[in-house]
């Protein structure tokens, strides 16, 4: 059924003429009896009685015009929500670990809703792997991971940045003065970690365990910010991605350890599900962050 042909049933019906319906629309009056016979012909039915020069719905027609009504009304709504110049609106789901928050969610998101204010977001803090199966099962729209580096064709990367990995220690722990700690030797201070399991400190145990040396920390928590400050007070040392310490070791808050070289390579990405439809609030977010 052409739209076109509803809205011309509709100015018929409204102006109670053919001729003055196709001035309103720009149609000829040939043009106009051509949509309405069209329109009929779908229906099955006759929409107006034509006697002389008057033109009246028929009864049929009457109910017709109620729909008409609702349908143009929906594809007007449908246009104005299709339209790229409204502000775009929507709700997005954001799984990544705790350790990225203060960095995606800080200054970066102000900044974003100063460009989309009517954007909204929702955090699922978890690990990497119950990233996956919530995106995976559509409940999640990005991953955000800070993690080995993922390639997998069901996933289409949308930012991705190496990210370098340090020791720190407050400024007054002994440590700061030595030149190439042992792991050994380190392992067996206190240590602030984040949770068993989660990203980064996976893959440290796992690196640590092929060498045969295991941390066992004083606290275990998620949030970096805790972390930094516990360690800028002395209460032992923490392995911590370089942008979550970069400001306190500029301000000689936090003092980067000389240690062994520990080869474990750590990745920020954001991806979502290939087969994903890309809403306009998911492209928006892509590409701020990208």
């Amino acid at each position: 059924m052409d739209l076109k042909n509803i809205q011309t049933f509709i100015y018929v019906a409204e102006l109670g003429s053919f001729t003055r319906a196709g001035e309103a629309l720009g149609y000829s009056q040939s043009t106009v009896s051509f949509q309405i016979k069209q329109l009929e012909q779908e229906l099955n039915t006759q929409l107006f009685e034509r006697i002389r020069h008057t033109v009246a719905l028929t009864e049929r027609g009457r109910e017709a015009l109620k729909y008409a009504h609702q349908i143009s009304k929906l594809a007007r709504q449908m246009g104005e929500e299709a339209d790229d110049r409204r502000p775009v609106r929507g709700h997005v789901r954001l799984a990544m670990s705790d350790s990225l928050c203060s960095c995606l969610l800080g200054e970066q998101l102000r900044e974003f809703w100063e460009k989309y204010p009517e954007i909204t977001f929702q955090v699922i803090n978890t690990g990497t792997e119950e990233m996956f199966r919530l995106l995976n099962h559509n409940q999640a729209d990005f991953v955000f991971t800070l993690d080995s580096h993922i390639y997998n064709p069901e996933y289409v990367i949308v930012q991705e940045e190496k990210v370098g990995m340090h020791f720190v220690a407050g400024v007054h722990s002994p440590l700061c003065q030595r030149e190439g700690i042992s792991l050994m030797e380190l392992a067996r201070q206190p240590f602030i970690l984040t949770e068993k399991g989660m990203s980064y400190r996976r893959l440290l145990d796992e690196h640590l365990a092929a060498r045969s040396i295991e941390i066992q920390p004083v606290l275990e928590v998620g949030n970096t910010d805790v972390i930094c400050r516990l360690v800028e007070l002395g209460n032992g040392i923490a392995y911590l991605p370089d942008y979550t310490t970069k400001q306190a070791a500029e301000e000689g808050r936090l003092v980067y350890l000389h240690t062994e070289e520990l080869k474990v390579e750590i990745w920020k990405q954001i991806l979502y599900h290939r087969d994903k439809w890309v809403s306009p609030q998911m492209q928006k977010v892509m590409e701020f962050f990208s």
